[in-house]
């Protein structure tokens, strides 16, 4: 349970980069309390389906993987990017990310700070 928490922390933090750095990708509320749980939620989401959607998708474009040397890896991220923006928005969460090229560089973004931060948080072993 504190492996999941600390993944869904690590995933809200990564997806808080790419709303900063990136303009079209948005997350807005009334207050910062309602921009936080919405950020967690939305969390929630991306866990999902990169648990779920994302190892299927990669088995499917395993050639494609392979030719590109792996980053086709990048417009996977993406698209996990995009489906969690468009179940957001099927929750009626504040958050959207517009277009695609935004999706690769937020996925990106994504990565490498949820990377960052599963090296610095303690993991619950």
């Amino acid at each position: 349970m504190k492996n999941f928490l600390v993944k869904t922390i690590a995933n809200a933090g990564a997806l808080a980069a790419a709303v900063w750095l990136l303009d079209k990708i948005t997350l807005t509320g009334d207050s910062t309390g309602k921009e936080i749980g919405t950020l967690l939620l939305v969390a929630l989401i991306f866990g999902v389906v990169n648990f779920l959607v994302k190892p299927v998708v990669k088995l499917l474009s395993l050639p494609l993987l392979i030719l590109t040397l792996g980053l086709f890896t990048l417009v996977v991220n993406a698209l996990m990017l995009l489906l969690t923006s468009w179940l957001a928005d099927q929750l009626d969460l504040s958050f959207h990310v517009e277009g695609f090229w935004t999706a690769v560089l937020g996925g990106l973004i994504v990565s490498v700070v949820s990377w960052a931060l599963n090296v610095i948080l303690p993991d619950g072993d």
